[in-house]
């Protein structure tokens, strides 16, 4: 009877993990801690979002603060060796690896963001954010009292150039004698060096931050020199109640709610996705400290991007060497967006190459 009893349980212990590996296995890679408060965090609410609508069908897991390159690779194969059913790697910098390991495992679906590499069985996907940061560069434009609106950028890559060209555009659109200088801080999420590179941007006259790395660390300081600045991939203005005038808010859950979904179901493709206002995927925080037309105008704005009424990137446009990137009439295609590797004419800090 002991033994017959013993058998039942063993045979209900692998019923139930068999129910078990049923489950749709997500692997997430993230570059930075789910802590930022910004790129990475925002991952990570898509993350809880596919946990949340799918509920016991899912089971989701991550890595955090991955160095792009081989520490990815290995992260990746590990998620394959962990049952993982689809992986979504979230940085420029894996899209790589994420191909090697595709390449390697057929049976795994794997999605890679801001890249533009696809094969089979694997996605490339992003968000229009320099849609939002136009409407910032519209904001600076109009609020700088000194002329000089300035950028903590991360790495040289065509995603970051894209909206350090936007926000330029878009200042200099309400005020031509706007002038913007730019610090590399050559990181994606180091607080200490982002705080440092916003300081001496203000030390040179700089009175509206902007910012393409991951903590709120250049708002604050923003906040502790009475100047203005714009949150970035979250609502950051819990750290900077007076200084933030807006931000980008990263709304990835509809896309991770979808792939997963079509992973459940069997109709799982391989895209390039890049979503926009329009879709949901790019949203922005409420207008704050700021005047009344400043907030009309940014309104203005937002709703004609977000309506298709009003593209950033048409001809006539040239480049800083004034050279035509766009004819007249041109308006820039999503290859010539994610390929963009020139400042637009207007900046005069030296392209980094």
């Amino acid at each position: 009877m002991n033994k017959f009893l013993t058998v039942l349980a063993s045979l209900g212990m692998l019923a139930t993990s068999a129910f078990a590996d049923e489950k749709v296995k997500v692997g997430f890679v993230y570059v930075g801690p789910t802590g930022d408060h910004g790129w990475t965090y925002r991952h990570d609410v898509g993350r809880q979002a596919v946990q949340e609508h799918f509920g016991d069908k899912v089971e989701t897991f991550f890595v955090e603060s991955v160095s792009e390159g081989v520490d990815s690779e290995r992260v990746i194969n590990a998620m394959v060796l962990r049952g993982a059913d689809i992986i979504f790697t979230t940085s420029f910098g894996y899209m790589l690896p994420t191909l090697k390991m595709a390449n390697r495992y057929p049976e795994v679906k794997f999605e890679h963001a801001t890249g533009y590499k696809q094969a089979p069985n694997m996605s490339s996907y992003g968000l229009r954010l320099y849609q939002a940061r136009h409407v910032q560069g519209i904001i600076a434009g109009m609020m700088t009292k000194t002329n000089k609106i300035c950028y903590v950028a991360s790495f040289p890559i065509p995603e970051v150039i894209r909206e350090i060209n936007t926000y330029f555009l878009g200042a200099r659109r309400m005020n031509p004698d706007v002038e913007m200088d730019i610090v590399w801080v050559n990181t994606w999420y180091n607080p200490g060096k982002e705080s440092d590179a916003a300081k001496v941007l203000m030390t040179q006259g700089c009175d509206m931050i902007a910012q393409h790395t991951d903590s709120p660390a250049p708002m604050q300081a923003a906040e502790a020199q009475g100047r203005h600045g714009f949150g970035q991939a979250s609502d950051q203005i819990v750290f900077a109640p007076d200084a933030q005038l807006t931000a980008t808010i990263d709304n990835w859950n509809p896309y991770y709610i979808r792939k997963v979904g079509a992973v459940i179901d069997g109709t799982w493709e391989s895209e390039n996705y890049f979503g926009g206002m329009k879709e949901g995927g790019v949203q922005m925080a409420p207008f704050t400290n700021m005047p009344d037309d400043v907030r009309a105008k940014a309104q203005e704005v937002k709703d004609q991007i977000e309506n298709g009424e009003y593209f950033a990137f048409s001809g006539p446009l040239y480049d800083q060497d004034g050279n035509l990137q766009l004819a007249e009439g041109e308006v820039a295609t999503d290859f010539q967006l994610n390929s963009m590797e020139y400042y637009v004419q207007g900046i005069t800090s030296k392209y980094p190459r």
